[in-house]
């Protein structure tokens, strides 16, 4: 097996990126806010706390609105005609692969499985020189022609957006599309994305739907099937109805290499890459879409797994939110409310469910022991019940389009669910301050549900949630 080996300098999407951190401006803006803060503390407590409880409540409400809204207004992608043989571009498939020596062969199994002329597809594995396992495995394994290892020498941050730019420099196709080591793509994936490409020349990336093979794997696995739905196949879709960007999933995104050259690659100090692209792109030149043919992976199964993963993607929406603020308004108004109503909603919910959770049950003690309710949190209770029901309704329209059933019992469980977020939030807090750029690392291992076949999914592009025989 023969491996090709690249170098890995700092990219100039970098530059000005996740590894600039917080800059003057913003520190000034966080300090005078802080002064406003304590001041009105000290003149009145009362007026301060009543006004910050008032701003969460409404914070919480306005985000559950703004998520049923967009999975309201969301419409199922439809496949264009597809290209011609003749017509169709070149492609390269970038799969970044660290400590995944269990998940080669399913990985190799699925990228032969793709429906894509052979002489027009470029499928690059990026590995890291010391991960010894994988490349053991992958060295037992006969790989196709189309398909090259990349070693990457040590150098720069150990992220996925790293690895993704020392490949970027050898990619020859006119497209690229990222997946993730366990992941399963629909075969025609490739071939519907180019066709919507070719049909809308403003297009620079398109977005698959994800979704989550093991969903009856036990209540986190279940719970993240039906998050994934309500973004994937509500609320981004909605997003796309209202011609905004959108931050990206991490994997199965579909991009114009030219547009991404000309971007600067991915942020290598970033370590939610995908919703940072996202939000760099947009604009009448720069469209992002969805697609209907999705791709499977399954989700993580213990809380142990679970958590570095979530407190992963907070830290990574706080970096990109940062980002993103320094300049709020450089990309208009559209892109800016996309920001508050994606990462922004994101990032508060996972802050304050647990938060309110805690109040909710403390009150209802409170009422249970003593008797006394004050009148004011009767309001609040029925506001908080209004907003956890509309964010479950989102999840329901999402879960429905994609072919999962979701269950009263379900909803009830996402109660609990969603409070775990604020362990996470705590946790991507502290790793923000001392570890910015470490790269939690989710242990993955061979699917058994989700089907190499074609043949295999519905005229909507969906998957049966049952395992395959």
């Amino acid at each position: 097996m023969a491996a090709i080996e690249a170098g890995c300098e700092g990219d100039s999407a970098a530059r000005f990126g996740a590894v600039a951190g917080v800059t003057p401006g913003q520190k000034l803006t966080l300090l005078l806010l802080l002064a406003i803060l304590l001041l009105g503390w000290w003149c009145d407590t009362r007026l301060i706390l009543d006004t910050m409880h008032g701003l969460v409540v409404m914070g919480f409400v306005v985000s559950a609105c703004s998520k049923l809204v967009l999975a309201g207004l969301g419409r199922e992608p439809t496949a264009p005609p597809p290209l011609r043989r003749d017509l169709l571009p070149t492609y390269t498939v970038l799969v970044p692969l660290y400590r995944e020596a269990a998940v080669v062969e399913q990985l190799v199994a699925a990228l032969s499985a793709l429906d894509y002329p052979r002489s027009r597809l470029q499928a690059i594995l990026i590995l890291e020189a010391d991960d010894d396992d994988t490349l053991g495995a992958l060295a037992w394994l006969r790989l196709p022609p189309f398909i090259e290892v990349l070693v990457k020498p040590p150098g720069g941050p150990r992220t996925k957006p790293n690895a993704l730019n020392a490949a970027l420099r050898i990619a020859r196709g006119e497209f690229i599309v990222v997946y993730d080591a366990e992941d399963i793509p629909c075969p025609r994936q490739l071939r519907e994305a180019a066709a919507r490409f070719a049909t809308t020349p403003e297009l620079a990336c398109v977005q698959a739907p994800l979704r989550i093979g093991n969903a009856d794997a036990g209540f986190l696995a279940r719970q993240f099937a039906l998050e994934y739905a309500g973004q994937f196949d509500a609320i981004l879709p909605g997003l796309e109805r209202l011609g905004c960007t959108f931050p990206l999933g991490g994997t199965s995104n579909h991009l114009r290499a030219s547009v991404l050259r000309d971007l600067g690659g991915w942020d290598a100090f970033n370590v939610t890459e995908d919703a940072d692209l996202g939000l760099r792109l947009g604009g009448p030149a720069r469209r992002v879409a969805m697609i209907a043919a999705p791709t499977r992976e399954d989700a993580p199964v213990t809380f142990t797994d679970w958590l570095p993963q979530r407190a992963r993607w907070v830290k990574g929406f706080m970096q990109t939110w940062g980002v993103q603020m320094r300049r709020p308004l450089a990309g208009g108004l559209c892109k800016f409310l996309t920001l508050q109503a994606t990462l922004g909603v994101s990032i508060m919910g996972a802050a304050l469910h647990a938060v309110l959770m805690a109040t909710l049950l403390g009150w209802l003690a409170v009422d249970g022991l003593v008797g006394t309710f004050p009148p004011s949190v009767y309001a609040d209770l029925s506001v908080l019940a209004l907003g956890w029901g509309m964010a479950v309704l989102a999840n329901a329209i999402g879960a429905r389009k994609a072919g999962l059933r979701m269950s009263l019992g379900d909803a009830l469980a996402s109660l609990a669910f969603w409070p775990l977020q604020s362990l996470a939030f705590a946790v991507a807090v502290r790793q923000l301050i001392v570890s910015p750029y470490h790269w939690d690392k989710t242990p993955h291992a061979p699917s058994v549900s989700a089907p190499l076949d074609a043949e295999a999914l519905d005229e909507r592009g969906r998957w049966s949630v049952s395992p395959a025989a």
